[in-house]
C-alpha cells in the first residue's frame, strides 16, 4: 500500500526554499494490536453511539457544523471558508525563524509528534542534502512554525542520519507551570563525594555507546492475547503474582549491591550487546513458555 504524506509544502530558510513532504515517524497501530468493544454488562450487546439533536433526533455528519459558545447556550457558527480566511502562511510552508543548539531545547518541550521530512522531487535532492549536512555539522536545530491538519505548530528540524526530522514542540502557554509541581526537598541530606562517585560508577557500568531500541519488546498485547485465548477455551484466568515492594536499604549498600549485579557495557566498536543487567533484569526478555 502506498505511503501517503501527512503534509506537503516548502521548508523556507530566508530566500532558500525547499519542497518537502512530511511523513509521520510513528507507524501508528500495529495489525496485531488488540482493541476492545464496549458492551452492556447485562446482555453483552454492543454499545452504539449516535449524534443526536434534542429537537430533530439523529443527525447525519453532513448536517453538523462548527460553533463557538460565546455565551451560555449561544453560538457563533464558522464554516470552512471562514476558517480558511484566517490561515497563516505556514499552511504551505515551514518558515524557519532561527537556529539553536540541539542541546538547548528542553526535552519537556517535545510534544511527542515527529515527522520525517523528505525532498519532494529530484530537483530538491541537492538542496535537501545541503541543509541536512549543514544542520548536522553545526549541531543545531531549525526552529519554525507550520500548520498541519488546521493546527498551528511550533517545530524543531534536525538532522538524523540521512533524514531531516521535524519534531513538534509545545508553545510556552501549553506547558504546565512548574510552580504547580511539588518541588523536591533539598533537606533530604547532603550528597557525599563517596556516594556520588559510587553512583557515577553504577551509571558508567550500565551505559552503552548508543540506544538500541531493538533490545526492547512490547509484549503486553501478547499477554492479553493469552488471557483472551484462555477464556475462549474455557480456562480459568489466574492473576499474576504481585511483585513485592523493593526493600528499603542504606543508599551506599544499595549502590554497592547494584554494582555487583552490573555487567559492564561493551565499549569496543562493532555490534553491541543487547542485554544490560544493571538491575538484575535483562532488557532482552526470554521466550515465553506455552501452556
Amino acid at each position: 500500500m502506498a505511503l501517503h504524506a501527512a503534509w506537503k509544502g516548502h521548508l523556507r530558510i530566508s530566500l532558500v526554499s525547499l519542497p518537502v513532504q512530511a511523513f509521520t515517524t510513528s507507524a501508528g497501530s500495529k495489525s496485531d494490536d488488540i482493541s476492545f468493544n464496549q458492551l452492556h454488562e447485562t446482555c453483552h450487546s454492543r454499545i452504539r453511539y449516535k449524534k443526536v439533536c434534542p429537537i430533530h433526533g439523529e443527525v447525519p455528519s453532513s448536517e453538523i457544523v462548527s460553533g463557538y459558545e460565546f455565551q451560555k447556550g449561544q453560538y457563533v457558527v464558522l464554516d470552512r471558508d471562514e476558517l480558511d480566511a484566517v490561515r497563516i502562511q505556514g499552511d504551505k510552508a515551514i518558515d524557519v525563524a532561527t537556529f539553536v543548539p540541539l542541546t538547548s531545547i528542553d526535552p519537556a518541550l517535545y510534544a511527542g509528534q515527529a515527522y520525517y521530512l523528505v525532498p519532494d522531487g529530484k530537483m530538491a535532492q541537492k538542496t535537501y542534502g545541503l541543509i541536512r549536512q549543514g544542520l548536522a555539522d553545526e549541531g543545531v536545530s531549525a526552529i519554525g512554525e507550520v500548520v498541519i491538519s488546521r493546527k498551528q505548530k511550533l517545530v524543531s528540524i534536525r538532522a538524523a542520519e540521512d533524514f531531516l526530522v521535524m519534531d513538534c514542540l509545545y508553545y510556552e502557554g501549553e506547558l504546565r507551570d512548574r510552580e504547580e509541581i511539588p518541588t523536591p526537598s533539598a533537606s533530604g541530606g547532603k550528597t557525599t563525594a563517596a556516594e556520588l562517585k559510587l553512583l557515577k560508577s553504577l551509571v558508567e557500568g550500565m551505559s552503552q555507546e548508543s540506544f538500541d531500541p531493538s533490545a526492547f519488546r512490547e509484549d503486553y498485547n501478547e499477554r492479553v492475547r493469552e488471557v483472551i485465548e484462555a477464556k475462549i477455551e474455557g480456562k480459568e484466568v489466574t492473576a499474576v503474582r504481585e511483585s513485592k515492594e523493593p526493600d528499603v536499604i542504606n543508599l551506599m549498600d544499595a549502590i554497592k549491591k547494584s554494582l555487583k549485579m552490573t555487567t559492564p557495557a561493551p565499549r569496543a566498536a562493532g555490534r553491541k550487546s543487547r542485554t544490560t543487567k544493571g538491575n538484575g533484569r535483562s532488557t532482552k526478555r526470554p521466550a515465553r513458555k506455552s501452556g
